[in-house]
């Protein structure tokens, strides 16, 4: 991937995997790549590939069971129309 130079990584590597969320090549409840697995496809540091998971939880996206890992929530793809909403 090349990276465009006045945006933070993490937030560039976040972008691709919220596209993969919204065109369901990780559907609901599906493990996202771990934070090795980022580091081994993006070419990053493991500290960004975390900050890469953290941001993706802060917004809803994802969430994280520890000893199993981190999930896609079961939002639908318009947003408002999910749990909570």
């Amino acid at each position: 991937m090349e990276f465009v130079a006045d945006i933070p990584r993490w937030r560039q590597v976040a972008e691709v995997i919220r596209r993969r969320i919204e065109d369901g090549t990780y559907p609901p409840r599906t493990r996202i790549p771990s934070v090795v697995e980022i580091t081994a496809e993006f070419g990053i540091a493991a500290v960004t590939a975390q900050k890469v998971h953290k941001g993706l939880r802060a917004e809803g996206l994802i969430y994280t069971e520890p000893g199993l890992g981190s999930f896609v929530t079961e939002r639908s793809k318009a947003a408002g129309d999910g749990p909570g909403a």
